[in-house]
């Protein structure tokens, strides 16, 4: 019998999607608990994590209510270290590959996403960054993607693929809508960008991840949207 696990989460973090794209694509047993980061319940800080952030993973211990976790379980945090832990914790899922070079080659594309995606995309949703780098980090992750293949590392969907498509996913918002607190018309500009042939690589890579089952069962597409239309709304 495997030991408990539970998923703070919140539904529209691209962040909590990342880990619950891993537990679903490895079959995993858990329970998931929604946190509203805005007002975090005094428990979820004092005995979940202190700095208040999702995702975190409570494993082990004695299977109790997620609003009354254990001390006697491990608290796991940072995104990126989840989706590690997860595939470690299932080894036979296929989350990273056997050998040691394609594991290398999966952690080399998560440190990626999180420099070259991440942190652009962000910068540039709430006004503080550049076109310009948005577009380079995509490059980026293009040179990473071999050709015509379904995953970004090898044959199979890997924590890579759960790295990057929730922030995939959002910035097909942001060119769709035009969402965000960059000067209007330019999250359009960006869209047409991508669409063109300098970008068909990753535009394919893209299409294919998104329409997994796991990640439609895990994004709420109207929820996001909506979010990013009035917290990162331009001031008048």
């Amino acid at each position: 019998m495997s030991e408990q696990l539970t998923l703070y989460l919140h539904p529209l973090s691209p962040y909590s999607q990342k880990a619950e794209l891993a537990l679903i694509e490895a079959n995993a047993p858990y329970t998931g608990y929604q946190i509203d980061v805005f007002n975090k319940p005094e428990w979820f800080v004092s005995k979940v994590n202190p700095v208040g952030k999702v995702p975190t993973v409570a494993y082990g211990g004695p299977s109790v209510n997620p609003d009354e976790p254990s001390p006697a379980s491990s608290k796991i945090t940072e995104s990126n270290v989840i989706l590690e832990f997860l595939a470690d914790l299932y080894p036979n899922s296929g989350l990273l590959p056997k050998d040691p070079v394609s594991r290398s080659k999966v952690r080399f594309f998560l440190d990626a996403n999180s420099k070259s995606v991440e942190e652009p995309l962000y910068a540039f949703l709430g006004g503080v960054g550049s076109y310009e780098n948005v577009l380079k980090g995509i490059e980026v992750i293009q040179g990473l993607l071999e050709e015509d293949a379904d995953f970004a590392v090898g044959v199979h969907y890997t924590i890579a693929d759960a790295s990057i498509s929730p922030h995939i996913a959002r910035l097909r918002i942001i060119t769709e809508t035009d969402a965000g607190r960059f000067p209007a018309g330019m999250g359009l500009k960006l869209g047409e960008e991508l669409k063109g042939p300098k970008f068909v690589k990753f535009t394919k890579y893209a299409d294919r991840v998104l329409q997994r089952a796991s990640f439609k069962q895990t994004f709420d597409q109207e929820g996001v949207a909506t979010f990013f239309k009035t917290f990162y709304a331009r001031a008048q």
